[in-house]
């Protein structure tokens, strides 16, 4: 059964960038207990593919700059890199319990992202955008280390009852959005700033 909380399509409480949760909190203990090990090959993909997300984001940050706009073919390369680096770290801190996709297409996991398509951003604020963007960064870096200590308490509670606790997945998807939300304003996919506002899921 989905959990999705859903907010309104319209308005200012809608972010162009959303976390998606369809987690039904059931856990396998043995995956759980090697989840790090399991992760490896995920981790090893991500950091290869953040290579080439990087060369496309200084494309990408020219392309803003002349045009106002992420061209759609960048947009979308970086939208599945955001969405594929969620997965994993969802599945790292164990937010959900299916071995991630190695590919960025939207659905099919239950945790997603939501990425609305590109528009119009202000050349000025793409310009300075890394230095727009330290604040976001500093409390993202926070939020991480808060998530690690709910993920290794999950950890626990995931061994002993074979599910995940409703209340730390919340808060986790919660301050996990909120990392996406920066990422999404670096890599360009939205000009607005992360928003600490709205449900632990979008």
């Amino acid at each position: 059964m989905s959990e999705t909380a859903t907010m309104s399509a319209t308005g200012a409480d809608h972010h162009p960038i959303g976390l998606i949760v369809t987690d039904d909190l059931k856990r396998n203990r043995l995956t759980v207990f090697f989840r790090i090990l399991l992760a490896i090959p995920q981790l090893i993909w991500i950091a290869l593919w953040g290579v080439l997300a990087y060369i496309t984001l200084i494309l990408a940050w020219f392309a803003a700059l002349f045009t106002g706009r992420v061209p759609d073919g960048l947009h979308n390369f970086l939208a599945s890199f955001v969405r594929a680096n969620t997965r994993v770290n969802a599945y790292v801190l164990l937010l959900a319990d299916p071995w991630p996709p190695f590919g960025g297409s939207p659905g099919g996991y239950p945790i997603d992202v939501r990425i609305d398509a590109p528009e119009k951003q202000s050349r000025l604020t793409v310009f300075f955008r890394i230095l727009l963007a330290i604040p976001a960064f500093v409390l993202s870096y926070v939020f991480r280390m808060v998530n690690n200590i709910v993920g290794l308490l999950g950890w626990f509670y995931c061994l002993i009852f074979g599910r995940m606790h409703r209340g730390m997945r919340d808060i986790s998807a919660w301050l996990l959005r909120y990392e996406v939300q920066t990422y999404g304003y670096v890599f360009l996919l939205t000009g607005r700033y992360p928003s600490l506002s709205g449900a632990p899921t979008v």
